[in-house]
């Protein structure tokens, strides 16, 4: 199985930590060029440093604020100036908890400019590499709720289940050009966001975090969260050779907890 990498240039959005960061290491450690984007310099700094490299590989970053698009814009096309990309993950932090009907219209338009218009404006910027390279791996690190809406996730459900909509409809205008289009949905994860969203239930349910956090890994089939690096052996996988005929499929690796059939 080709898993093989080298010489690809790989852009790896929201990676000086978490799932991001994840995703690039695995991708560096099967022999990709990795450009990270986030907006902490120094965080960028640190995490390029940990990247695997074999002496031939060039690792860089760019510093983009996800939530503002025209900076991400400019940043993607100041990197696509200066490589071609045959990989793009994008991946950013997720829109704040709370009821759909506690959030605010300004609440609706930031998640979609931030996960949608950002992601529209990254893909047609390296698109054209993609093509011309007759190589490409778009990924949208994305959440199970692609499958389920989750409970107090109002604003995230909505924006994430754009988000599958046009990746699916993405993969069916690009198949042609050998570029695969696909979605990985992670589940609890052990991660900053998931500490966060625990905090924030235990909160608001005015339970301990120990019970919450129980609560949650009951819910799992497999009795545990996620570790970061098993969600990233997917993302490597899809961005691999091996993965040339799957496209327009959204993948859950979340342990078994999404109860859906597909």
């Amino acid at each position: 199985m080709n898993l093989s990498l080298s010489n690809k240039h790989a852009v790896v959005c929201g990676s000086s930590q978490g799932l991001g960061l994840a995703a690039a290491i695995e991708l560096a450690s099967l022999g990709a060029h990795c450009i990270l984007m986030a907006r902490n310099s120094e965080s960028l700094e640190k995490a390029v440093r940990s990247l695997p490299n074999d002496g031939t590989q060039k690792h860089a970053y760019k510093v983009a604020d996800f939530t503002n698009i025209d900076a991400v814009y400019a940043a993607i096309q100041e990197i696509s100036a200066e490589n071609n990309i045959e990989i793009l993950v994008n991946n950013t932090g997720g829109p704040k908890a709370g009821l759909i009907t506690d959030a605010s219209s300004e609440d609706f338009v930031q998640a979609f400019q931030q996960h949608l218009v950002n992601n529209r404006n990254l893909v047609n910027t390296v698109l054209p590499g993609m093509k011309a390279a007759g190589y490409g791996r778009i990924i949208n690190i994305i959440s199970t709720s692609v499958k389920t809406p989750l409970p107090n996730l109002g604003v995230s459900n909505t924006v994430r289940a754009a988000v599958a909509a046009w990746a699916k409809s993405l993969s069916n205008e690009i198949g042609q050009f050998n570029i695969t289009v696909n979605n990985v949905l992670p589940g609890l994860t052990a991660t900053a966001r998931l500490t966060s969203l625990i905090s924030g239930t235990a909160a608001s349910l005015q339970q301990s975090i120990q019970t919450v956090e129980q609560g949650m890994i009951s819910s799992i089939p497999m009795r545990r969260f996620g570790d970061a690096s098993e969600i990233a052996n997917v993302i490597a996988f899809l961005a691999s050779p091996a993965a040339s005929y799957v496209t327009g499929v959204s993948i859950q690796v979340d342990g078994g907890r999404t109860p859906t059939l597909s």
